[in-house]
């Protein structure tokens, strides 16, 4: 694998207060950088002080979409050390999402090294405050000047970092999310699994609808029928109905998260029932009106996040009388401990900063 170059500022910055953080709002002082070439291949790969970039105004980035991210977490422990969460999924997504946009894919070790690489130079920007952390977006773009429709022969793959406080204003209080009947972000055989640009563009319209009514977010159903669930714009979802947790299957209309799938394994370690199986929105709300239900989302960036209420056709539902449930907030506290390293971590889904072996 060819070593990464490194190129440290000579102006850092000063990192915000934990007290102060947002999500997305800051960025540390430096980044990685990786270019492709039809013929050359993936190469020089770099760290370089955080900087704008200059693309060409027919870059067929900015006229055709082809566009792939990714978000995964590091970790402050009260122990000091440093935690990334699940790299090698984040860097096996990332690839499976290139697949998608006909983008090349990168040796996945190369991307576990340009994260590990880039949070050991910018370490310092990790937080300490419990419910912080640093949040890592590597991203890919098509870099050719061209006008017309076909893949890029050229690409950068870069890597930015943030401090981040927690994603929901709210923090762990249930959120209110609307199902939509009117709106559809993706279908299968689509681009919904792919962690791609155009899949959120395509959420814009029905999410500002959903705040506009005081929502936080939309619950999409499937895009033929409009009666299956899904997921929510940022998040996978879901439920308990009785002794059953249900979520929605990797049907190629929706992200596999990997909050979804650390979820789906620690309920299987637990001898709950968890089935990954297709659900209507009417056997959702019959479950809600009975008081039979549980709801919450999982994702990178709000881990676990309750349902207190659901929308739907003008009706609202208030779900498990607006608080948390028992098991959503049992959900949230563990993987916040493997995280965090408060907690036994019996998959090895942690790696340590230094330690590339895992902790």
């Amino acid at each position: 694998m060819t070593q990464i170059a490194i190129d440290r500022t000579t102006t850092p910055k000063q990192p915000p207060a934990d007290e102060t953080l947002a999500f997305g709002k800051v960025f540390t002082d430096h980044m990685f950088l990786m270019d492709y070439q039809e013929g050359k291949g993936w190469h020089d790969p770099r760290i370089v002080p955080y900087a704008p970039f200059t693309l060409d105004p027919a870059c067929c980035v900015l006229h055709y979409g082809q566009a792939i991210f990714d978000g995964l977490k590091a970790f402050r422990g009260r122990d000091g050390r440093v935690r990334l969460f699940r790299l090698p999924d984040h860097a096996r997504r990332l690839n499976r999402s290139a697949h998608y946009l006909c983008i090349p894919e990168i040796d996945p070790a190369m991307v576990e090294e340009s994260i590990r690489a880039l949070v050991e130079v910018d370490q310092r920007w990790v937080p300490s405050l419990p419910g912080t952390s640093l949040y890592i977006r590597p991203t890919v773009i098509a870099t050719e000047t061209f006008l017309g429709v076909h893949p890029s022969s050229s690409y950068l793959y870069y890597v930015i970092l943030g401090p981040v406080g927690a994603y929901y204003k709210e923090g762990m209080n249930p959120v209110r999310i609307l199902a939509s009947d009117k709106h559809v972000r993706a279908v299968q055989g689509g681009l919904g699994a792919a962690k791609t640009a155009g899949n959120y563009a395509a959420s814009l319209f029905g999410a500002e609808e959903a705040q506009k009514a005081g929502y936080t977010q939309v619950l999409w159903l499937d895009g033929v029928e409009h009666r299956y669930l899904d997921e929510v714009g940022t998040m996978n979802i879901m439920l308990k109905i009785d002794d059953e947790v249900i979520t929605p299957p990797l049907n190629g209309a929706i992200l596999a998260g990997i909050t979804r799938d650390s979820v789906l394994t620690l309920l299987r370690d637990w001898g709950l029932r968890a089935s990954e199986r297709p659900i209507a929105i009417d056997e959702v709300i019959a479950a809600a009106q009975a008081g039979r239900l549980e709801m919450w989302g999982t994702g990178t960036a709000a881990v676990i996040s309750p349902v207190g209420e659901l929308g739907y056709k003008g009706e609202r539902y208030v779900i498990g009388g607006g608080k948390t449930g028992a098991l959503t907030q049992k959900l949230y506290d563990t993987i916040v401990g493997i995280q965090y390293g408060t907690a036994p971590d019996p998959h090895g889904w942690t790696r340590m900063l230094g330690n590339r072996l895992g902790g």
